[in-house]
């Protein structure tokens, strides 16, 4: 059957962003505020990604009450709704402020999440970016880490409950360890997790050490990687590459999603990881080669943390880019770098990439590679 005269074709790339989203936002003091998500969209803008063909940009919808509960507590939500009525004090220890319209904003978060999974499922888009999104830190019954609810644990309830699927492979390189996700499915050998992170001794949340390999049945599918501080792209290129495609191959996953958070950046003010744009780049080719061989194109992509804004926009628009075969400039366009520097009261970057990076943490890595090869990978 031919297609209609005037049918369009799936979109390559489909970003998950609106307005609505940056109302998650604890303030301009906040490492983690709207800043970020607004000036990563308009670099994207301003490069003339949105306008590639095969891009298309869709909003995101607010989740109801009722889809917290595959992950959260209802005392907990009820705890959040109430705090975002007073709209002060802290949903956790002191990392995680509430604001007035915080629940909302939240539901939006999750809300768009689970929209990105269903755009991906029913083939409407190729692969999904949701730079504002990937609150990995959110547990069962508490906030944590600036994560209120845990948009990527709910949508991967979403893709076993609604779609049935069986395989599903989560990668995160944020630097600070993703404990909401790899807890919370800790002993579900259907989900397997690649979790690399600044080493827990040295960064929040002091988790993620690289004996926890699963509990139960899930035993071999939960791969912590804890990156010594101050790890490359030297360090990261190796591992990842030493690891990464072995154990998605063996898994054989249905899916593949990444939380491709950029505060593993030497830019960033929280961490003492020193990755180029190069790390965040190599990750998602290498994953969109995988998913293209493993598992018919399907990959997901969050942002996640990131509190540098010139380094947030620079690594997500090339993500962007790269999952859009979209040739960006190497020089920022002149009106951005303006307009990042009436936003921040600072002078933007010039160029989008920088050096490859390079350590002398290569010795400690190379020891985990090897542990994680003879106990996990079994290769």
């Amino acid at each position: 059957m031919q297609p209609e005269p005037d049918a369009k074709p799936t979109p390559q790339l489909t970003l998950l962003y609106g307005p609505t989203l940056l109302a998650y936002d604890f303030g301009p003091e906040h490492p983690f505020n709207a800043t970020r998500g607004r000036l990563t969209v308009e670099l994207m803008r301003e490069t003339g990604l949105l306008d590639a063909p095969g891009v298309k940009v869709v909003p995101p919808v607010e989740a109801d009450r009722d889809d917290l509960f595959v992950f959260h507590t209802k005392e907990f939500v009820d705890f959040v709704q109430n705090a975002c009525v007073k709209g002060y004090g802290y949903l956790d220890g002191g990392d995680t402020p509430a604001f007035e319209g915080c629940y909302d904003a939240a539901l939006t978060v999750v809300g768009g999440s689970m929209r990105a999974i269903d755009l991906v499922m029913t083939g409407q888009t190729r692969y999904v970016f949701m730079p504002v999104g990937g609150l990995h830190h959110g547990h069962p019954s508490r906030a944590s880490g600036f994560c209120i609810f845990n948009d990527i644990a709910i949508a991967i309830k979403r893709l076993q409950q609604q779609y049935g699927v069986k395989r599903i492979a989560y990668i995160d390189m944020d630097a600070h360890h993703g404990d909401g996700v790899v807890y919370g499915f800790y002993d579900d050998p259907s989900v397997l997790t690649i979790d690399f992170h600044e080493d827990g001794r040295y960064l929040f949340p002091g988790t993620g050490e690289l004996h926890e390999t699963g509990r139960g049945n899930a035993v071999g599918t939960k791969i912590n990687i804890p990156m010594p501080p101050f790890s490359s792209d030297q360090s990261f290129f190796y591992v990842f590459d030493e690891v990464v495609p072995a154990a998605i191959r063996s898994f054989k996953p249905e899916i593949i999603l990444l939380v491709c958070g950029v505060d593993g950046h030497g830019g960033d003010p929280l961490t003492d990881m020193n990755y180029s744009t190069a790390s965040y780049l190599h990750a998602v080719t290498r994953l969109r080669e995988l998913a293209a061989e493993l598992c018919q194109d399907r990959l997901v992509v969050w942002g996640a943390g990131g509190y540098d804004p010139a380094t947030c926009a620079r690594c997500w628009t090339g993500v962007g880019a790269a999952l859009a075969d979209y040739n960006l400039p190497d020089f920022l366009p002149e009106n951005w770098r303006q307009h990042f520097l009436k936003m921040t009261g600072e002078e933007a970057p010039v160029g989008l990439h920088e050096n490859y990076t390079s350590d002398n943490t290569f010795p400690r890595v190379e020891k985990m590679v090897g542990w994680l090869k003879m106990k996990v990978l079994e290769v």
